[in-house]
């Protein structure tokens, strides 16, 4: 047996990442709408788009939208 089972069993976040260093890029603080309207743009798979669309409303800095969604930025 190999550890690729586990791999495979965690979610890709490399799309989430992607997309929040993008938005991030330029500003410190980004609405859930915002963030939400990029990833559809981006085409992002529909399990990250429902976690986005989860979120509360309000601004959020990278690290707290990272840590929200199950991102590795922070």
């Amino acid at each position: 047996m190999t550890d690729d089972a586990s791999v495979a069993d965690e979610p890709d976040t490399q799309a989430l990442d992607d997309l929040l260093d993008d938005i991030f890029r330029a500003q410190e603080r980004v609405t859930q709408a915002e963030i939400y309207r990029r990833a559809v743009a981006a085409e992002l798979p529909p399990d990250l788009l429902a976690r986005i669309d989860a979120l509360p409303e309000g601004e959020y800095a990278v690290d707290e939208a990272s840590d929200l969604l199950g991102g590795s930025i922070g």
